[in-house]
């Protein structure tokens, strides 16, 4: 049976094209709206989140400020920047780290499975190897390895090798200045870093031309002048190493300043080492600029300043003679002097420093106090230590790890006219090379303490020269008629007693003074060694006023007689000869 017809509606074909036109709006209204949704109210979020697979961010490292230092006439560098290349990757974009670390051991070598780690960290930047030459780079740059790059950097290298190797430091590979200049200074010779922030390809390739690249140029760091001289700094070294030998001594250190600046002219250490080549360095003593970071009981070196500081209280004069009794009773201690004193007898200031007299020191912290060594006599010699020859504070002077020594309390502690006693001829305290040669300086030119500096001038990126003034840091540590009377003492110190020490063929035309010092060394459980000693010398050389200051350290030598006179004073002997025949030092008018 034939179904009955169903009656449909009959769309016209031009209601259906309509229809289809209709269907067409609302599809392509949807596609409007959700691209306007998308590039226009969601833009920043989506533009962020392309900009985190695309855009790095480089830092730009500055060039390290360059170390000049004087030669004769001329600034020459003695710490310069070589290029060399560090290889990093972004593991993002290595496929397959095996692979490139195999060629990266087979054109540069190195550890295989640790090129493998690196590449597999979580970082958009991994450093695979640093310092590499630019033959290195190059065929490394050949292999076109995805994810693996090239960056020039800078290194420090030393053209002069070893010397002043304590006084430079050196840069760690971190690029930190340790010890030295390149700690004291770091943040003026490290510069400022700049910034690149980097469009890349799918294979991380910066688009250089992108305009959404932000480029910070770097600021480079200051360039340093140090006062010392070349030449002098390397016949010093001579010298002292030379000497420490003679000595059979395994370290010392010697220093030579302008008394009228307190520019250091040439600081010497031994043992020593090549900043360029730091990691080597299986002690790191070494590293270490003793006659800045290593106090010790100076011994009779003090002397000279002890009888400065009672010439200018005026308790003696310069023609004041006493009865030196050879030995003093101070609580249940007792001060004695060494053998070749001569005994009980009448005696001189100037007999004092020339016959090292540990009485005479006594006597006079004792007239500090009236006659005897009490809490004036402390109080005064404390107030001339630390607030007339800066003791027991670090100088300032511009070098990592300084150590300011100590200074006893005159108030606080058990036996302190005994301490204090010692402390008139360098026992019992402690202070730096450093430190002595700035005290003496003081005395020899007149009354004024200049901080000791190692630096001339510095040079900023933009050419903006400062230079370095030098810097009083007391008036009136003595008077200029105690300045000019202790310079004659410690002439006739040495017109005394040059044979003794080492210098048979005494320049006269010239003024040359100074005193040595036997210090014995410390236990540290408490007492002294009675077998081990440091010798030290400290004095001047000059015309017709001191020209040069120097202070010479010898730890434990190993010969027989006074450390001081033995292995100090002909060091300090040969460094005078040096400075009169090649540094300009002018004879007596």
């Amino acid at each position: 049976m034939t179904p009955p017809a169903v009656n449909r509606p009959f769309l016209s074909p031009t209601t259906r094209i309509r229809v289809w036109y209709g269907l067409l709006a609302i599809i392509m209204a949807v596609f409007v709206v959700r691209l306007f949704y998308l590039q226009v109210i969601r833009y920043n979020h989506y533009h962020i989140a392309a900009l985190q697979t695309q855009l790095k961010q480089y830092e730009i490292p500055p060039a390290r400020g360059i170390i000049e230092a004087h030669e004769g006439d001329q600034v020459v560098p003695i710490v310069l920047n070589e290029p060399r290349y560090t290889l990093f990757a972004d593991p993002k974009y290595v496929k397959d780290p095996a692979q490139a670390a195999g060629k990266i051991q087979g054109n540069i070598g190195g550890d295989y499975s640790q090129y493998i780690n690196v590449m597999k960290q979580n970082s958009r930047y991994a450093v695979l190897a640093k310092k590499l030459t630019k033959e290195q780079k190059d065929k490394l740059d050949k292999l076109n390895l995805l994810g693996i790059g090239t960056r020039e950097e800078d290194y420090r290298t030393y053209p002069q090798g070893p010397l002043a190797a304590q006084l430079l430091g050196f840069v760690n590979d971190e690029g930190q200045g340790k010890y030295g200049l390149e700690q004291y200074l770091n943040k003026e010779l490290q510069g400022t870093p700049g910034e690149l922030k980097a469009i890349t390809d799918a294979q991380g390739v910066p688009l250089a031309a992108n305009k959404d690249n932000v480029l910070k140029a770097p600021k480079s760091g200051d360039r340093v002048t140090m006062t010392i001289d070349i030449a002098m700094q390397r016949q010093a070294e001579d010298i002292l190493k030379a000497g420490l030998d003679a000595a059979k001594s395994k370290s010392g250190g010697a220093i030579i300043m302008d008394p009228y600046t307190g520019a250091i002219k040439a600081m010497a250490n031994y043992p020593t080492y090549n900043p360029g080549e730091f990691y080597k360095v299986t002690d790191a003593n070494a590293f270490n600029n003793n006659d800045v970071s290593s106090p010790l009981e100076v011994g009779s070196i003090m002397k000279p300043l002890t009888a400065a500081a009672a010439l200018n209280q005026g308790v003696v004069n310069a023609n004041t003679t006493y009865f030196d009794p050879s030995r003093f009773t101070i609580g249940d201690a007792t001060v004695t002097n060494i053998e070749e004193d001569g005994g009980p007898g009448t005696r001189s200031i100037s007999d004092i420093l020339s016959l090292s007299l540990n009485t005479g020191a006594t006597w006079l912290l004792m007239q500090m106090g009236g006659g005897e060594v009490n809490q004036k006599a402390r109080d005064a010699w404390h107030d001339y230590m630390v607030n007339h020859y800066q003791f027991g504070k670090p100088t300032g002077i511009e070098q990592g790890y300084e150590a300011g020594g100590s200074i006893p309390d005159p108030d606080k502690g058990f036996g302190l006219n005994i301490q204090y006693a010692n402390t008139a001829f360098g026992q019992g305290m402690t202070a730096t090379p450093l430190q002595m040669g700035a005290a003496l300086s003081s005395l020899v030119n007149g009354g004024t303490y200049y901080q000791p500096h190692l630096i001339d001038r510095t040079t900023a990126a933009d050419g903006r020269i400062t230079t370095k003034q030098p810097t009083i840091i007391k008036n009136g540590v003595v008077s200029a008629n105690v300045s000019t009377t202790l310079v004659g003492f410690l002439e006739n110190v040495i017109n005394r007693n040059h044979i003794t020490y080492g210098m048979p063929n005494l320049r006269s035309q010239f003024m040359i003074g100074g005193k040595t010092g036997t210090a014995q060394i410390a236990k540290p459980t408490g007492g002294y060694y009675e077998d081990k000693y440091n010798g030290m010398f400290m004095g001047f050389v000059g015309g017709n006023k001191a020209q040069y200051v120097i202070v010479v350290r010898v730890d434990q030598p190993g010969i027989t007689g006074y450390a001081g006179s033995k292995a100090a004073a002909p060091i300090f002997g040969n460094l005078t000869n040096m400075l009169i025949d090649n540094f300009g030092v002018l004879p007596k008018s």
